[in-house]
């Protein structure tokens, strides 16, 4: 069981427990640095968490980037005669995230490493160029991933590419060769970030 609070330790083996989304933030970090078209993300003003699914099989969702803010970063959203906002997401020491990234484990877990760096960029490539909450918004009716997922999927397979050019630091991502029984065997246990995803509230008059 993937733990939020936690770990969840196998008997015999080591006391440590592995986080895995701190783990994941820091491939994050690493990527948004090393690659130029993704250098405009704040890694400080995006929490990273996990959404726990009850199997482990290759189809499903594996991750999801979540805006904090409505188009070109609103504050608030006027529907159906109401002004709507976002809960506030807030680090400890009270600075606003903008964005959740919310990885699916044990599903994502079992990816291969290539799948999984795909994954994570593919997330990372939602994010708004302006970094303002909002998406990435495409012109046409798949605002999302633009006329074509797999011109999208191709400019991703482009920027891991890129970043492993770069030969980032081994320490850092080597842990995602691993699945969920493998990270236990190593490290005794597993643990992560569980961020409840904010609500679309009304706004107070």
């Amino acid at each position: 069981m993937f733990d939020s609070n936690t770990s969840t330790k196998r008997p015999g083996r080591s006391t440590r427990s592995f986080d895995y989304t701190d783990a994941i933030a820091k491939v994050c970090e690493d990527i948004c640095f090393r690659v130029p078209e993704l250098n405009h993300i704040d890694m400080g003003r995006v929490a990273v968490g996990f959404t726990q699914t009850r199997h482990n099989q290759p189809h499903g969702v594996f991750a999801a980037a979540v805006p904090l803010r409505f188009e070109n970063g609103a504050l608030h959203s006027h529907h159906r005669g109401k002004d709507w906002k976002v809960q506030r997401c807030l680090r400890p020491d009270g600075v606003e995230y903008l964005y959740i990234l919310s990885f699916s484990v044990p599903r994502f877990m079992e990816l291969k490493c290539r799948d999984k760096l795909e994954t994570i960029v593919h997330e990372l490539y939602h994010l708004s160029p302006d970094f303002n909450g909002d998406l990435r918004r495409f012109k046409g009716r798949n605002f999302m991933h633009g006329s074509s997922q797999k011109r999208y999927n191709a400019v991703v397979r482009t920027f891991v590419d890129k970043w492993l050019k770069y030969d980032p630091p081994p320490e850092i991502w080597s842990f995602l060769n691993f699945d969920y029984k493998e990270i236990v065997a190593r490290f005794g246990g597993v643990h992560g970030t569980r961020i409840p995803i904010p609500k679309i509230i009304p706004v107070e008059t």
